[in-house]
């Protein structure tokens, strides 16, 4: 049965209506302000985190984009030896946000472009040191070369399968490096901006590129990224509000640098990494990489 409301009731009702959405805002302003003012005055001392650039891990001669797996086994083993934990983007997310913590030697490690070896070569040895970290693909390089020739350890990319597997085995988040922004063809590097762009065709360009990834990817394996690798470390001031819009919260460059990790969640934005040239032994890279570590 229908019922018939007078004028004051629907008033009244209109007015209980108002006053909730308004309480309901007040405490998600206050738990925003709550998490905003724990972090700010946070009295704990930044947290070093040295972040390793990978790419692809096969037996191929080595170079400044390729390790062997014995050389990425040494390096895991040298982490491990020297009182380095690998910890998941997830946990730096959790952490600058007041409801994790890290340990006292953090490391993350990332392996950009999607290679298929990232599967079948280097997570087993994340497996063995009990590690974890993140792999960042490129939408067209699944669809279009991992279709037509997978499953080559030197050179072909994950297709969706291998990439739910991945992500399935518990130590490995998937990150986004674009759809199809990773190339150098003269003009656009990366999804830096264009001299002749305006500001609204760069974010409309990216917003589309982004938005296609995290479609694919959560079509075909269930996933929606908070990380993005830039493709070649290239960027304009103008990429961050449309990553942040897409709910990206942490970003990878290519800058090489410690990070300091506060609990600012905006800290994550701009993370510096050291690439692992294959054309250095363990010691030599890792030598590199902790000069800029804090004396202890």
């Amino acid at each position: 049965m229908y019922k018939c409301f007078s004028l004051d009731t629907i008033i009244r009702r209109c007015i209980q209506a108002a006053a909730a959405v308004l309480i309901c805002a007040a405490i998600v302003f206050a738990v925003g302000s709550l998490f905003s003012s724990a972090a700010g005055k946070s009295t704990e001392p930044p947290v070093p985190l040295p972040v390793i650039m990978y790419h692809s891990v096969c037996q191929k001669t080595s170079s400044d984009y390729t390790v062997t797996p014995a050389q990425l086994e040494s390096d895991l083993a040298w982490l491990s030896s020297n009182g380095f934990k690998a910890v998941s983007a997830r946990q730096l997310i959790c952490y600058t946000q007041g409801t994790g913590e890290l340990p006292d030697k953090p490391v993350l490690i990332t392996f950009d472009d999607g290679f298929y070896n990232n599967l079948s070569l280097a997570l087993p040895l994340l497996e063995k040191y009990d590690m974890c970290g993140v792999v960042s693909i490129v939408g067209r390089y699944t669809d279009d070369y991992a279709a037509t020739d997978p499953h080559a350890d030197d050179y072909s990319y994950l297709t969706w399968e291998d990439i739910s597997e991945l992500a399935a085995s518990g130590r490995i988040e998937i990150g986004s490096h674009t759809y199809d922004l990773h190339s150098s063809n003269g003009r656009r590097q990366g999804c830096s901006k264009l001299p002749d762009e305006t500001a609204d065709e760069y974010t409309s360009m990216l917003r589309a590129d982004t938005g296609l990834l995290a479609t694919e990817l959560n079509r075909h394996c269930g996933i929606f990224p908070v990380v993005f690798a830039y493709p070649f470390g290239a960027l304009s001031r103008e990429s961050l509000p449309v990553l942040r819009d897409s709910g990206i919260l942490l970003t990878l460059t290519c800058r090489e640098g410690m990070n300091h990790i506060t609990r600012d969640p905006d800290c994550l934005y701009g993370i510096f990494r050291y690439n692992r040239s294959g054309l250095l032994t363990t010691e030599e890279y890792m030598s590199a990489l902790m000069k800029d570590m804090p004396k202890q």
